[in-house]
């Protein structure tokens, strides 16, 4: 875009587009004192700007969430329109969907939140990487952990069902549910209940 500039943004560390030619662009004023965005595009379409309900359609968050996140400082808009809608950047709904991510592996927003001030206050990008990469190298094993053991899970529901479906060709009518626990009518290698089948027949 013609006639504008770059600035770096002290408490995100991400430039915000500033306009450096008054006579070409409408801007107000911050209230940081600094220059505030009015143009939702440019005029060459090369740069677009997202509002809060934009964001929403496209990662599927709710508007309240969005705010929270930006209360938490974890989004921050590079300016508003002119009708004092706040605007965000096209890079915003790739950072939201981070975020989803991090809570689907088990993080809460405040564990988030220390991670993003952590990678702020890293001296270099090198040891910001390090930081990410043991946060991550942790959730890997967790998540492995837990893919184990859904996989024996689905082992035994696989074997549970089975069972199940002995009762409907081996059953019949006149027993009762107390009569389950000392059931003989499934083959041999049934015998030996899963914890989902021994549960139930309690």
């Amino acid at each position: 875009m013609v006639g504008s500039g770059w600035r770096m943004a002290e408490s995100t560390g991400r430039y915000h587009l500033t306009i450096a030619n008054p006579a070409d662009h409408s801007f107000a004023r911050a209230s940081d004192g600094g220059p505030r965005l009015e143009a939702e595009l440019g005029d060459d379409g090369s740069h677009q700007f997202l509002r809060v309900g934009d964001l929403a359609k496209l990662t599927g968050k709710t508007v309240r969430a969005i705010h929270h996140y930006e209360e938490l400082g974890l989004i921050e808009p590079v300016g508003r329109s002119k009708g004092h809608y706040r605007l965000f950047d096209a890079e915003t709904p790739a950072r939201i969907r981070w975020i989803s991510k991090l809570q689907s592996l088990g993080l809460s927003l405040g564990d988030i939140r220390t991670l993003v001030k952590n990678r702020q206050a890293s001296p270099s990008a090198l040891q910001s990487a390090s930081q990410l990469r043991r946060t991550y190298e942790e959730k890997l094993v967790e998540v492995r952990t837990r893919l184990a053991e859904l996989g024996a899970l689905e082992r035994e529901l696989t074997a549970s069902l089975a069972y199940l479906e002995a009762c409907g060709t081996s059953c019949t009518p006149e027993l009762t549910p107390t009569n389950c626990a000392q059931c003989d009518r499934h083959a041999e290698e049934e015998q030996q209940h899963s914890d989902l089948i021994s549960g139930a027949l309690v």
